[in-house]
Formats: structure tokens, sequence, C-alpha cells
């Protein structure tokens, strides 16, 4: 059954979903004054949903599924897209795992194929698991030796413990090191059902073409058929429960590098239009009161910046700085007294107007190509009730008021705080960033 969720105009941005047997789910926007297709197939499951002995095996599996299938070997896979002109990639997040290609319309039969062959036949050798192993290793030394990039990490490891949500996506070297063919295995086996994905396609397509390739992909590789229904979008999942905190990781770096936050809000929460006003004019960019504050007026850092991250069942807000290690506890003062003067004071409506302005044009300029369309109704498919559509988010984010926003920022930014600092700090205090 085929359904239109937006009916788009003059044929553009029609938006249709249509449901296979089995719970496959296809998802289509047109966008027919381009020349390119992205098609982008999501499984519902990412580093979130594993067990400690699991540890890493959402992001390995995304290393795994390109290196062969009873059909294609590693460089089958990738020449038959790079051979085209396309790229083909992948990426794991802590609740969903995305495979990808963009290729010329015409080629849309070859992505399709060689997506749905990767999804759906992986053979999983050992002899592949124990290369990819060493290239995950060393994934991870490179993760740990970019310090600006490794204190969002230890932010969320300080807010949510041991848990799967506090947990790195890359896994730890000792999780990589005793992830076993089998284990590894077994969990694709597991979780990567048609019941599970979404395959989204934007650009110059027709939504019954992609259903019908998509359709034969999976019957090619016996992955078709049942009575199933597709999952729901997930409400809850393990780790919400934050435990706030300071976290000090001593290096002897010449910058040091931190995250100050909270909670945030759920990604289904009718507020987070308000916060995302409210994060673009505190944090959002040059004009940002933070960047500003701490930059322009005083020039204690080079990068400094707010940011909010949505889950099913809980969010995060964080204030991220780089600065000289002799400035943080300046630096940290600034993001302090700003924090504290927004939930008394509220920001004024020429900031309003500014984070409306950003969020607007960064949703509208950050959709003009057909990856970041693909991303939208896939993502959307897999996680929301809804599919908004553009007119309805822009609607949302300008019917925000001031009331909105200074209610959602005393919420949020009252609640207790976590820190995360990497830096040559070996036995420094920082318990007074967030004890008051």
């Amino acid at each position: 059954m085929t359904t239109t969720l937006h009916p788009g105009k003059d044929g553009a941005g029609v938006v249709q979903r249509t449901v296979l047997p089995g719970g496959l789910r296809v998802v289509t926007e047109s966008m027919p004054t381009v020349r390119s297709v992205a098609v982008g197939m999501w499984v519902g499951i990412g580093s979130r949903d594993e067990a400690p002995e699991h540890m890493g095996s959402s992001h390995f599996l995304e290393h795994l599924l390109f290196k062969g299938t009873p059909t294609r070997d590693a460089l089958e896979i990738s020449a038959a897209i790079e051979g085209i002109g396309g790229e083909i990639n992948a990426f794991t997040a802590k609740e969903y795992t995305c495979y990808y290609a963009r290729v010329l319309d015409e080629d849309l039969r070859v992505a399709i194929d060689v997506l749905a062959d990767v999804v759906t036949s992986s053979l999983i050798t050992p002899e592949d698991v124990e290369a990819e192993r060493g290239v995950i290793l060393e994934e991870i030394a490179m993760h740990d030796d970019d310090p600006s990039d490794m204190v969002h990490e230890q932010f969320s490891a300080e807010m949510y413990g041991d848990t799967p949500i506090g947990r790195p996506i890359l896994g730890t070297v000792d999780s990589i090191n005793a992830a076993s063919r089998d284990r590894i295995a077994e969990y694709y086996r597991r979780y990567y059902l048609p019941t599970h994905t979404v395959v989204s396609v934007a650009g110059n397509v027709n939504h019954e073409q992609v259903v019908a390739l998509v359709a034969a992909a999976y019957e090619r590789a016996g992955a078709l058929g049942g009575d199933a229904s597709p999952i729901a979008p997930r409400v809850s999942g393990p780790g919400a429960e934050a435990r706030p905190g300071v976290r000090v990781v001593h290096r002897p770096t010449e910058q040091a590098n931190l995250v100050l936050g909270t909670t945030g809000l759920t990604r289904t929460d009718e507020r987070r239009f308000a916060l995302g006003v409210f994060n673009a004019a505190l944090g959002g960019g040059m004009s940002s009161r933070l960047f500003q504050e701490i930059r322009e007026k005083r020039g204690l850092a080079y990068s400094a910046y707010s940011y909010t991250s949505s889950y099913a069942d809980t969010g995060q807000f964080g204030i991220y700085v780089g600065c000289l290690p002799s400035k943080i506890d300046d630096v940290l003062k600034i993001c302090r007294e700003e924090v504290l003067r927004v939930v008394a004071e509220g920001i004024t409506e020429e900031e309003i107007v500014r984070g409306k302005g950003q969020m607007r044009g960064g949703l509208v300029l950050g959709l003009e190509d057909t990856g970041s369309r693909m991303s939208r109704i896939g993502k959307g498919e897999l996680v929301y009730d809804e599919l908004l559509s553009v007119d309805d988010v822009l609607a949302r984010i300008e019917a925000v008021t001031p009331e909105q926003i200074s209610e959602v920022a005393r919420d949020v930014l009252t609640r207790p705080m976590t820190l995360a600092v990497i830096g040559p700090y070996e036995d420094k205090d920082f318990g007074w960033v967030v004890n008051g």
C-alpha cells in the first residue's frame, strides 16, 4: 500500500511511502530538477542497543558489511558505485545505522542493488573480522588523539555513566579485541531485518520505480515476505537517567577542551523548536552571545558554541569551548554567568529574531541537495511518528514565542550540570563549576 505523506508542489517535493511484505518501508521524495539520486538504508539499531558483550558491534558491522557478499567482494562493492561516478559510505549513531550512496539518476538501479546486497547478505567471514578489527582499533586511536572530538564522548560518559547510551559508539580497545565473528554475526542476524529497515530515496525518481527496484533486490536476497509489520519508533532505551558530575582527563595538550551542559529534550518534545531558537541565539554562530563574549570581546578562545542533541527519551544541551589551559577558569566563569543571566532574564527580541533566522536558513539551505533530503525522510520515517513538511517546520519555528523560549531555557539550564574537560589538569578542582 502506498500513501502520499506530502503532496509537494508542481511535482517537486512529493513524499510517498510504501510498506512491502515483511515490514520493509520505502519512502521517496521527488526532486525533478536535479540529475542525481541519494539512496539510504536506515537500520533501527545503534550502539545504544548493545549489551556489554556486544559493545562496538553496531559500528563493527558498519565496516564488515562492505567487505563482501556472495555476489561481490569488497573491491566489487566500491567499484560498482565509484565506477559510475558515485559515492558510497555509512555511519553509526546511538540509535540507528545508515548505509548510503549518491549516484546519477540513471544509475538508481545500481545503487539500490549494491546497498541491498550489502545490508542483507554480508558474509562476515573470520578473515574480514580480523582485518577490520585492526582498522577499527586505528580509528579509535585516531579519535582519542583528537581532544576536541573526544571531549564530547567524555561528556556523555560522565552524564550517563557506564550504560549503552553513555558508552562510545566505536567501542573500546578491549571490547573490539574481544569481539568474535560468531558474536557479531549473531548481532547482524538478530537486528538487520526488513522490519527494522527504511529505504529512503531522494532525487529525480519515480516512487513506483523505486519500490519495484527495492522489492526485486530484496527478493533476490530472500529477504522479502511474511506478515511482519515495521517496528514502531522507539520511545525508550537503557541508560537515559543522567548522573551529573565532573570528568577531567589529564592530557599535556596545548589547548584545553571542555563541554559544560545538562540533559536536554527528547526528539519529540514539542518545545524542541523553542530550544532550537534559544540555542541558536546563545551559541549558534558568530553573532551568538557566547561567541561574542568569549571570543570577540575577550579573545579567550578560537572556538565557542552551544548545541543540542536528542534521543528517544532523553537529550543533551552542551556548551563547547577550546581555549588555552591558563584561560579555562575565565571561560568557565563566563559560561556560568551567561547561563545564569538567560535563566533570570531570557534573551532579547533581537536575539530571538536572529535565532529564528538561523534555524530557518539552516533548515532550508541544508536541504538543497539529494543527500540531505534523503536523510530527512529516512530518519523521519524511522524515529518519528510523523514526518513534518519543510513548511510545517518553518511555521513551528516562526510560531515560537519569547515566553516559550524563557520557559524552556529555565527548565533545561536549571537542571544539574555535567562538565567534561581534557587538558593539562592533573589535580585541578572543577567542582565549583557544577556545584555553584
